[in-house]
């Protein structure tokens, strides 16, 4: 890895914001011919990508199809599902298996069966297609591609820089519009280290910021996923697209030392029974496919069962398989579990749904282009319109890769036809006219505050009342946050509730938009489903 002096401001050929699976594998992809930078707000290997437990779908058995993996989105989708991005994604998936591959991600294989990747199955599939490392598939993926992204020599990671916000031609004033369209020519990015803001500058960038599951109290995202690619790209004048459909996973770990620890949908996909407290099932209620349906609907049937019982809690029980089975197949999660004092072989685990995958995002085509030129969003950032109404489980991390694949083959395309014209002059960041803040405990408890009525009114079940308080109290919110953003020295914290707080925004006025439940979003006043899908468009 290539090391540079902060001069201002940076150039580079691409600019890489996040450090995911779908960051990485641009950067890998691109660093042959050009100079990368990659930037990512904490660790490199602190993102969403690498708690990914369950795996990757491909169509890799001979018995399975593409025509089957479509269908399986398509119905997972509830209608809203753009058919070209699913088959795009569903046809480009096993390259993307033999990419990792042939990077060497040592995928779990047959027992006794050297080469033949074992396959497993999770809920909404119709046959075992998800290729896997144990337990911890998204862990061992990014390790390999944290591994040749920093051997790379063109490649320069910027650890600990928070991304403030896209440099677009039209916020730098042009005099005209007769000048071309709005177009991304850089971002300023906070160093958290020195509390300096640089200048980065490059022709094409790429938003893979991940999504926005710290919105909310309960999530299974680790502490990065605040919606900072979505909302600096709506700020820069992209259209965003089916916000609303926030997915909760049924099955996070409810301990009081279990922060965000995620059970894999794996587990029920090898034969985990839900039960109540009292030792009964109750999925068969909900849904013919029991154990095995759909997120949406196995989250919604624990809400609504925990509400109804008045329970903390439902139960997860997969002690009927041998120890030797769930050692081989969830080492991780056995480990974590114990830890806790849960024997996962012996008693069931307890789970409460929990805030899991951004579903909506930047709108984005084929090539991940947004509606601003230069302009680039991948990974759970975009809406490439492969999730629709509801994410088919393990299609994200494989949509990552595909979509990295088709933006960075366009932009080498355009750097390979790029004139040598002079770059434009970008302004550093001015902070003459700001002060240092004097109550940062305005700061957390606004965070607080937003991520309480989001879980309240705009979570798994929603009603009209609940979602014009949650719009009131974002107004309000977005008031004091802009006065702060004004008058005093930014920090990570403050970028970050500044994000949260614009998605939200996105996420409450998609919502009210829909009136019917469709997929992740359940309306009380709309509990019917339209004839007609259509998916829900904001523009700034």
């Amino acid at each position: 890895m290539k090391k540079t002096t902060k001069t201002k401001p940076l150039h580079f050929d691409v600019l890489i914001v996040g450090s995911g699976l779908a960051g990485l594998s641009a950067a890998l992809l691109l660093s042959q011919q050009y100079r990368v930078a990659v930037l990512t707000k904490r660790a490199v290997r602190e993102g969403s990508s690498g708690w990914a437990q369950g795996g990757i779908a491909a169509v890799w058995d001979k018995d399975d199809s593409f025509a089957a993996h479509v269908d399986d989105t398509l119905i997972a989708g509830a209608g809203l599902c753009d058919l070209a991005a699913t088959q795009f994604v569903v046809e480009n998936a096993p390259h993307s298996i033999a990419w990792l591959q042939k990077l060497g991600v040592p995928f779990t294989e047959e027992t006794g069966h050297s080469g033949q990747l074992h396959l497993t199955r999770e809920g909404g599939h119709s046959a075992r297609r998800i290729v896997h490392v144990t337990d911890a598939t998204g862990a061992a993926v990014q390790q390999t591609l944290i591994e040749r992204v920093k051997a790379s020599a063109n490649v320069t990671l910027f650890e600990h820089h928070t991304l403030v916000d896209l440099i677009t031609t039209d916020k730098l004033n042009r005099p005209s519009k007769a000048a071309g369209p709005n177009r991304c020519v850089g971002l300023y990015a906070l160093d958290n280290d020195t509390d300096e803001v640089l200048t980065f500058q490059a022709s094409h960038t790429i938003l893979a910021t991940g999504g926005a599951g710290k919105v909310y109290l309960y999530t299974t995202n680790p502490d990065t996923a605040t919606g900072d690619g979505i909302a600096a790209a709506w700020r820069a004048g992209c259209r965003v697209q089916n916000m609303e459909f926030i997915q909760f996973h049924p099955t996070c770990l409810f301990h009081p030392h279990a922060k965000s620890f995620l059970i894999t949908e794996a587990v029920r996909g090898e034969g985990g029974r839900l039960l109540l407290p009292t030792g009964e099932r109750f999925m068969t209620r909900h849904d013919k496919r029991a154990e095995l349906a759909p997120r949406d609907v196995v989250a919604r049937a624990i809400d609504f069962e925990m509400k109804k019982g008045g329970f903390d809690c439902v139960y997860l029980d997969i002690s009927h398989q041998p120890l030797s089975f769930i050692q081989e197949h969830f080492p991780n999660i056995y480990a974590r579990c114990l830890e806790l004092g849960i024997d996962m072989a012996k008693q069931p685990i307890p789970v409460v749904p929990a805030a899991h995958y951004t579903c909506g995002g930047v709108l984005t085509d084929l090539s991940a282009r947004t509606d601003v030129e230069g302009l680039f969003a991948v990974g759970e950032t975009a809406c490439t319109g492969l999730h629709g109404a509801n994410r088919l489980a393990s299609n994200s991390l494989v949509e990552c890769m595909v979509f990295a694949r088709s933006a960075t083959a366009l932009i080498a395309e355009q750097l390979a036809l790029q004139s040598s014209a002079a770059l434009l002059r970008l302004p550093a960041w001015d902070d003459s006219r700001v002060t240092d803040a004097d109550e940062s405990v305005v700061i957390s408890h606004n965070w607080d505050e937003l991520r309480r009525f989001m879980w309240d009114y705009v979570g798994i079940v929603r009603t009209n009342k609940r979602l014009e308080r949650a719009a009131h109290r974002i107004a309000l919110l977005q008031g004091e946050i802009a006065e702060f953003y004004t008058h005093f020295h930014i920090t990570r914290d403050l970028l970050e509730l500044r994000n949260l707080v614009q998605v939200a925004d996105l996420v409450v006025r998609s919502a009210q938009a829909r009136h019917e439940s469709r997929g992740l979003h359940f309306s009380r006043d709309y509990p019917d489903t339209l004839a007609q899908a259509l998916p829900t468009t904001l523009a700034p």
